[in-house]
Protein backbone atom coordinates (compact mmCIF):
# COMPACT_ATOMS: atom_id res chain seq x y z
CA UNK A 1 0.00 0.00 0.00
CA UNK A 2 2.85 2.22 1.08
CA UNK A 3 4.58 1.60 -2.10
CA UNK A 4 1.47 2.46 -3.86
CA UNK A 5 0.97 5.89 -2.33
CA UNK A 6 4.54 6.64 -3.76
CA UNK A 7 4.23 5.46 -6.81
CA UNK A 8 1.17 7.91 -6.89
CA UNK A 9 2.40 10.77 -5.34
CA UNK A 10 5.63 10.83 -7.73
CA UNK A 11 3.18 10.67 -10.81
CA UNK A 12 1.38 13.57 -9.51
CA UNK A 13 4.93 15.62 -8.69
CA UNK A 14 5.98 14.65 -12.49
CA UNK A 15 2.18 15.55 -13.82
CA UNK A 16 2.34 18.96 -11.60
CA UNK A 17 5.68 20.08 -13.10
CA UNK A 18 4.95 19.03 -16.29
CA UNK A 19 2.02 21.62 -16.33
CA UNK A 20 3.90 24.08 -14.60
CA UNK A 21 6.39 26.89 -16.85
CA UNK A 22 10.20 26.25 -16.63
CA UNK A 23 13.31 28.22 -16.66
CA UNK A 24 14.99 27.28 -19.85
CA UNK A 25 18.75 27.20 -19.89
CA UNK A 26 19.21 29.60 -23.02
CA UNK A 27 22.68 31.12 -24.05
CA UNK A 28 25.20 31.64 -26.43
CA UNK A 29 26.75 35.01 -28.53
CA UNK A 30 25.99 37.49 -31.21
CA UNK A 31 28.10 37.87 -33.70
CA UNK A 32 27.46 39.68 -37.83
CA UNK A 33 25.90 42.81 -35.60
CA UNK A 34 26.00 45.53 -32.69
CA UNK A 35 22.90 44.69 -30.82
CA UNK A 36 22.75 45.30 -27.67
CA UNK A 37 19.78 43.59 -26.62
CA UNK A 38 18.59 40.13 -27.90
CA UNK A 39 14.47 39.37 -28.16
CA UNK A 40 13.14 36.13 -26.68
CA UNK A 41 9.75 35.54 -28.76
CA UNK A 42 6.83 33.28 -28.49
CA UNK A 43 5.09 31.52 -31.37
CA UNK A 44 1.87 31.86 -32.00
CA UNK A 45 -0.67 31.58 -35.32
CA UNK A 46 2.18 32.21 -37.46
CA UNK A 47 3.38 35.28 -35.42
CA UNK A 48 5.98 35.86 -32.48
CA UNK A 49 5.60 38.03 -29.66
CA UNK A 50 8.20 39.42 -27.20
CA UNK A 51 7.73 37.44 -23.68
CA UNK A 52 11.71 38.32 -22.79
CA UNK A 53 14.74 40.16 -23.30
CA UNK A 54 18.13 40.34 -22.14
CA UNK A 55 20.97 42.91 -22.49
CA UNK A 56 24.50 41.69 -24.30
CA UNK A 57 27.15 41.76 -22.67
CA UNK A 58 30.88 41.26 -24.76
CA UNK A 59 28.71 39.59 -27.29
CA UNK A 60 26.91 37.05 -25.18
CA UNK A 61 23.64 36.40 -23.87
CA UNK A 62 22.08 34.01 -21.60
CA UNK A 63 18.10 33.72 -20.63
CA UNK A 64 16.49 31.91 -17.74
CA UNK A 65 12.79 33.07 -18.33
CA UNK A 66 9.97 30.42 -17.31
CA UNK A 67 8.40 29.03 -20.56
CA UNK A 68 6.35 26.17 -21.77
CA UNK A 69 8.71 23.73 -22.78
CA UNK A 70 9.23 21.77 -25.45
CA UNK A 71 7.62 24.85 -27.76
CA UNK A 72 8.91 26.83 -30.40
CA UNK A 73 10.02 30.07 -30.14
CA UNK A 74 12.49 32.77 -31.65
CA UNK A 75 15.46 34.69 -30.77
CA UNK A 76 15.94 37.92 -32.40
CA UNK A 77 17.74 41.32 -32.37
CA UNK A 78 15.24 43.51 -34.13
CA UNK A 79 11.51 42.24 -33.23
CA UNK A 80 10.67 44.70 -36.79
CA UNK A 81 11.87 41.75 -38.65
CA UNK A 82 11.63 37.99 -38.47
CA UNK A 83 13.27 35.83 -36.19
CA UNK A 84 15.39 32.78 -36.00
CA UNK A 85 13.11 29.48 -35.31
CA UNK A 86 14.20 28.01 -32.28
CA UNK A 87 12.55 24.69 -30.38
CA UNK A 88 13.18 25.50 -26.53
CA UNK A 89 13.01 22.11 -24.72
CA UNK A 90 14.19 21.40 -21.41
CA UNK A 91 18.05 21.23 -21.86
CA UNK A 92 20.49 23.53 -22.03
CA UNK A 93 21.01 25.28 -25.72
CA UNK A 94 23.72 27.17 -26.66
CA UNK A 95 23.14 29.33 -29.60
CA UNK A 96 25.45 31.57 -32.32
CA UNK A 97 23.39 34.26 -33.15
CA UNK A 98 23.77 35.50 -36.74
CA UNK A 99 21.06 38.25 -38.12
CA UNK A 100 22.67 37.58 -41.65
CA UNK A 101 20.61 36.01 -43.90
CA UNK A 102 17.50 36.17 -42.21
CA UNK A 103 19.26 34.12 -39.21
CA UNK A 104 20.47 31.11 -41.76
CA UNK A 105 23.91 31.55 -40.46
CA UNK A 106 22.88 30.79 -37.27
CA UNK A 107 23.96 27.63 -35.01
CA UNK A 108 21.56 25.98 -32.48
CA UNK A 109 23.16 23.25 -30.29
CA UNK A 110 21.76 21.01 -27.51
CA UNK A 111 17.98 20.73 -28.54
CA UNK A 112 16.86 17.32 -30.40
CA UNK A 113 13.60 18.97 -31.41
CA UNK A 114 15.30 21.59 -33.39
CA UNK A 115 17.86 18.98 -34.97
CA UNK A 116 14.40 17.36 -35.91
CA UNK A 117 13.39 20.30 -37.43
CA UNK A 118 16.37 21.19 -39.48
CA UNK A 119 16.14 17.20 -41.17
CA UNK A 120 12.53 18.26 -41.95
CA UNK A 121 13.44 21.58 -44.04
CA UNK A 122 16.51 19.93 -45.47
CA UNK A 123 14.37 16.71 -46.56
CA UNK A 124 12.40 17.01 -49.96
CA UNK A 125 9.12 15.43 -50.66
CA UNK A 126 8.19 14.77 -47.21
CA UNK A 127 5.51 12.28 -46.17
CA UNK A 128 3.48 13.91 -43.21
CA UNK A 129 1.86 10.72 -42.76
CA UNK A 130 5.41 8.85 -42.58
CA UNK A 131 7.19 12.01 -41.12
CA UNK A 132 4.51 11.26 -38.02
CA UNK A 133 4.65 7.82 -37.89
CA UNK A 134 8.56 8.12 -37.11
CA UNK A 135 8.17 10.54 -34.51
CA UNK A 136 4.78 10.55 -33.19
CA UNK A 137 6.09 12.56 -29.66
CA UNK A 138 8.05 15.08 -30.88
CA UNK A 139 6.40 18.83 -30.79
CA UNK A 140 7.61 19.00 -33.90
CA UNK A 141 5.18 16.78 -35.76
CA UNK A 142 2.38 18.74 -34.25
CA UNK A 143 3.98 21.75 -35.04
CA UNK A 144 4.98 20.90 -38.94
CA UNK A 145 1.48 19.82 -38.85
CA UNK A 146 -0.25 22.93 -37.87
CA UNK A 147 2.16 24.99 -40.07
CA UNK A 148 3.10 23.60 -43.46
CA UNK A 149 0.10 20.78 -44.12
CA UNK A 150 -3.24 22.30 -42.74
CA UNK A 151 -3.80 24.21 -45.59
CA UNK A 152 -2.83 21.42 -47.97
CA UNK A 153 -5.33 18.44 -46.37
CA UNK A 154 -8.54 17.69 -46.12
CA UNK A 155 -10.51 17.67 -42.74
CA UNK A 156 -10.36 13.69 -42.68
CA UNK A 157 -6.62 13.68 -43.72
CA UNK A 158 -5.92 16.11 -40.66
CA UNK A 159 -7.97 13.96 -38.57
CA UNK A 160 -5.85 11.00 -39.86
CA UNK A 161 -2.51 12.71 -38.83
CA UNK A 162 -3.65 14.11 -35.83
CA UNK A 163 -4.49 10.04 -34.70
CA UNK A 164 -0.33 9.25 -35.39
CA UNK A 165 0.42 11.34 -32.75
CA UNK A 166 0.92 10.83 -29.28
CA UNK A 167 -1.61 11.63 -26.61
CA UNK A 168 0.96 13.60 -25.17
CA UNK A 169 0.92 16.35 -27.52
CA UNK A 170 -3.19 16.42 -27.86
CA UNK A 171 -2.91 19.23 -24.79
CA UNK A 172 -0.38 21.58 -27.22
CA UNK A 173 -2.09 24.49 -29.18
CA UNK A 174 -1.34 23.09 -32.39
CA UNK A 175 -3.43 20.24 -31.73
CA UNK A 176 -6.40 22.24 -30.31
CA UNK A 177 -6.06 24.64 -33.28
CA UNK A 178 -5.98 21.78 -35.81
CA UNK A 179 -9.17 20.09 -34.08
CA UNK A 180 -11.06 23.83 -34.01
CA UNK A 181 -9.76 24.21 -37.88
CA UNK A 182 -11.35 20.44 -39.06
CA UNK A 183 -14.77 21.71 -37.54
CA UNK A 184 -14.82 25.01 -39.63
CA UNK A 185 -13.71 23.06 -42.58
CA UNK A 186 -16.28 20.50 -42.13
CA UNK A 187 -19.02 23.71 -42.39
CA UNK A 188 -17.31 24.75 -45.38
CA UNK A 189 -17.89 22.21 -47.92
CA UNK A 190 -19.18 22.42 -51.82
CA UNK A 191 -22.45 23.40 -51.19
CA UNK A 192 -22.90 24.46 -47.70
CA UNK A 193 -24.05 28.23 -46.80
CA UNK A 194 -20.86 30.86 -46.55
CA UNK A 195 -20.45 32.59 -43.46
CA UNK A 196 -21.50 35.89 -43.12
CA UNK A 197 -19.09 38.48 -41.63
CA UNK A 198 -18.98 42.57 -41.65
CA UNK A 199 -15.89 44.04 -42.46
CA UNK A 200 -13.65 47.94 -43.11
CA UNK A 201 -13.35 49.25 -46.43
CA UNK A 202 -10.07 51.58 -46.72
CA UNK A 203 -12.65 54.57 -46.21
CA UNK A 204 -13.63 53.22 -42.50
CA UNK A 205 -16.59 51.90 -43.99
CA UNK A 206 -18.66 48.65 -42.47
CA UNK A 207 -19.73 46.90 -45.27
CA UNK A 208 -21.29 43.11 -44.78
CA UNK A 209 -20.39 40.57 -47.28
CA UNK A 210 -24.12 38.86 -47.56
CA UNK A 211 -25.63 42.37 -48.96
CA UNK A 212 -23.01 42.48 -51.55
CA UNK A 213 -24.19 39.36 -53.24
CA UNK A 214 -24.35 39.25 -57.16
CA UNK A 215 -23.96 36.77 -59.26
CA UNK A 216 -21.11 34.59 -58.32
CA UNK A 217 -18.53 36.42 -55.79
CA UNK A 218 -15.27 35.26 -55.66
CA UNK A 219 -14.19 35.85 -51.45
CA UNK A 220 -10.63 36.35 -52.00
CA UNK A 221 -8.43 36.21 -49.25
CA UNK A 222 -4.93 38.00 -49.75
CA UNK A 223 -2.29 40.54 -48.00
CA UNK A 224 0.35 42.98 -50.00
CA UNK A 225 2.79 41.38 -48.21
CA UNK A 226 2.27 38.37 -49.60
CA UNK A 227 4.47 37.30 -52.50
CA UNK A 228 2.29 34.64 -54.22
CA UNK A 229 -0.90 36.85 -53.29
CA UNK A 230 0.71 39.77 -55.78
CA UNK A 231 1.67 36.87 -58.63
CA UNK A 232 -2.09 35.64 -58.33
CA UNK A 233 -3.70 39.39 -58.12
CA UNK A 234 -3.04 39.78 -62.41
CA UNK A 235 -4.76 36.43 -63.10
CA UNK A 236 -8.14 37.57 -61.03
CA UNK A 237 -8.17 40.94 -62.62
CA UNK A 238 -8.10 39.35 -65.99
CA UNK A 239 -11.44 37.33 -64.76
CA UNK A 240 -12.84 40.12 -63.40
CA UNK A 241 -12.78 42.10 -66.69
CA UNK A 242 -13.92 39.83 -68.45
CA UNK A 243 -16.79 38.32 -66.69
CA UNK A 244 -18.05 41.21 -64.55
CA UNK A 245 -20.41 41.92 -66.54
CA UNK A 246 -22.07 38.51 -67.00
CA UNK A 247 -22.33 38.11 -62.98
CA UNK A 248 -18.57 38.15 -61.73
CA UNK A 249 -17.93 39.50 -58.67
CA UNK A 250 -15.03 39.70 -56.36
CA UNK A 251 -14.96 40.70 -52.75
CA UNK A 252 -11.34 41.20 -51.41
CA UNK A 253 -10.46 40.56 -47.60
CA UNK A 254 -7.10 41.70 -46.94
CA UNK A 255 -4.58 40.16 -43.67
CA UNK A 256 -2.71 43.38 -44.08
CA UNK A 257 -1.37 45.25 -41.05
CA UNK A 258 -0.67 48.79 -42.22
CA UNK A 259 -3.19 50.51 -43.70
CA UNK A 260 -1.04 52.65 -45.94
CA UNK A 261 0.66 48.98 -47.55
CA UNK A 262 -2.35 47.47 -47.87
CA UNK A 263 -4.19 50.85 -50.02
CA UNK A 264 -0.35 50.79 -52.34
CA UNK A 265 -1.22 47.15 -52.88
CA UNK A 266 -4.85 47.77 -53.63
CA UNK A 267 -4.20 50.58 -56.24
CA UNK A 268 -0.65 49.49 -57.32
CA UNK A 269 -2.60 45.93 -58.90
CA UNK A 270 -5.55 47.66 -59.53
CA UNK A 271 -8.25 45.75 -58.01
CA UNK A 272 -11.29 47.22 -58.44
CA UNK A 273 -13.60 45.79 -56.48
CA UNK A 274 -14.74 46.18 -53.03
CA UNK A 275 -11.85 45.73 -49.81
CA UNK A 276 -12.37 44.91 -46.23
CA UNK A 277 -9.52 44.82 -43.83
CA UNK A 278 -9.37 44.48 -40.13
CA UNK A 279 -5.58 45.42 -40.53
CA UNK A 280 -4.38 42.74 -37.70
CA UNK A 281 -2.26 40.10 -39.66
CA UNK A 282 -3.25 36.66 -39.33
CA UNK A 283 -5.63 37.72 -36.44
CA UNK A 284 -7.91 37.86 -38.46
CA UNK A 285 -11.66 36.59 -37.58
CA UNK A 286 -12.74 36.65 -41.28
CA UNK A 287 -9.70 34.14 -42.20
CA UNK A 288 -10.49 31.90 -39.40
CA UNK A 289 -14.76 31.91 -39.99
CA UNK A 290 -13.07 30.30 -42.86
CA UNK A 291 -10.20 28.10 -42.09
CA UNK A 292 -7.96 30.03 -43.92
CA UNK A 293 -4.05 28.87 -43.28
CA UNK A 294 -2.10 30.29 -46.18
CA UNK A 295 -3.14 32.89 -48.42
CA UNK A 296 -3.85 33.69 -51.25
CA UNK A 297 -6.87 31.14 -50.56
CA UNK A 298 -10.69 31.59 -52.17
CA UNK A 299 -14.11 30.78 -52.19
CA UNK A 300 -17.19 31.00 -55.23
CA UNK A 301 -19.91 31.49 -53.64
CA UNK A 302 -23.52 31.73 -55.64
CA UNK A 303 -26.16 34.68 -55.62
CA UNK A 304 -27.79 32.68 -52.69
CA UNK A 305 -24.85 32.45 -50.83
CA UNK A 306 -23.49 28.68 -51.65
CA UNK A 307 -19.97 27.89 -51.73
CA UNK A 308 -19.55 26.36 -55.52
CA UNK A 309 -15.34 25.99 -55.16
CA UNK A 310 -12.46 26.42 -53.64
CA UNK A 311 -8.97 28.20 -54.28
CA UNK A 312 -9.55 28.22 -57.67
CA UNK A 313 -6.39 29.75 -59.46
CA UNK A 314 -5.20 31.04 -62.74
CA UNK A 315 -6.35 29.34 -65.63
CA UNK A 316 -8.89 26.75 -63.50
CA UNK A 317 -10.48 30.46 -62.22
CA UNK A 318 -11.02 31.61 -66.27
CA UNK A 319 -12.45 27.67 -67.23
CA UNK A 320 -14.63 27.69 -64.25
CA UNK A 321 -16.15 31.12 -64.39
CA UNK A 322 -16.59 30.26 -68.47
CA UNK A 323 -18.45 27.24 -67.72
CA UNK A 324 -20.60 28.39 -64.87
CA UNK A 325 -21.26 31.56 -66.71
CA UNK A 326 -21.51 30.83 -70.25
CA UNK A 327 -22.62 27.49 -70.29
CA UNK A 328 -24.91 27.73 -66.89
CA UNK A 329 -23.47 24.40 -64.94
CA UNK A 330 -20.41 24.40 -62.42
CA UNK A 331 -18.66 20.87 -61.41
CA UNK A 332 -17.44 21.18 -57.81
CA UNK A 333 -14.00 22.30 -57.07
CA UNK A 334 -12.08 21.27 -53.90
Amino acid sequence: MKKTLLFLAICLSITGTQAQDTAVQLKGTVVDTVAKFVYLQKFHNKMFTTVDSVKVVNGNFSFKTKVKLPELYGLSVNTANSPLYIFLEKAPITVKLSPLKYYSNSVIEGSASQDLFNIYNKTENIDINKFITEHPSSIVSAYVLYRNWSYRLTPDQITQNIALLDKSLETTTYVKELKELVTVLNGLAIGKKAPDFVGTDPNGKSIRFSENLKGYTLIDFWASWCGPCRRENPNVVAAYKQYHEKGFNVFGVSLDKKKENWVKGINDDHLDWLQVSELIFWNSEIAKLYGVRAIPSNYLIDSKGIIVAKNLRGEELQTTLKTLLQEGTLTAKQ
